[in-house]
């Protein structure tokens, strides 16, 4: 999203939106793997997300964002399990952005994706992955997701 077009929508009193995909799996012992990637420009340990996009569904975007950004495929969850916020870096500003997120049972890897060469990803304890994120309400969505699978 352009800056220009960010400004115009929170002066207008819009939220900005974007989805994202919780990985997930269970291992052969039944504990709750998610999978993480870095972020392009930070190298932060980050959930595939992206903007909402025309024509998807958002729970099809968030799966979308979770192949081109983290190479792997799987079903999402149509229903999203809650948000969280964070400010997007743009070209000169900040700006608060709304991320709906949505679970994705991993069924499978990609061995090539389009932005492979960006990012590292990597399978990880969903309490580890509790300590890698930075925003403390993506931490509370990963705790209360592994409660309701068991973990």
């Amino acid at each position: 999203m352009k800056q220009k077009k960010a400004k115009a929508l929170l002066k207008k009193g819009k939220e900005i939106r974007q989805v994202a995909a919780l990985p997930y799996r269970l291992s052969e012992d039944g504990d709750l793997k998610v999978l993480l990637i870095t972020s392009r420009g930070t190298k932060r340990f980050v959930i595939p997300k992206g903007w909402q996009m025309d024509g998807l569904d958002d729970w099809k975007a968030a799966a979308q964002e979770a192949r081109e950004e983290a190479g792997i495929v799987g079903d999402a969850h149509r229903t999203p399990i809650g948000h969280y916020q964070y400010w997007k870096r743009l070209k000169t500003t900040f700006v608060p952005v709304t991320v709906d997120v949505y679970p994705l049972r991993v069924t499978g890897n990609m061995p090539r994706w389009r932005e492979a060469k960006e990012r590292r990803r990597g399978w990880v304890d969903w309490q580890q992955a509790k300590v890698l994120v930075d925003e403390p309400e993506l931490v509370t969505l990963i705790d209360e997701f592994a409660t309701t699978q068991g973990a």
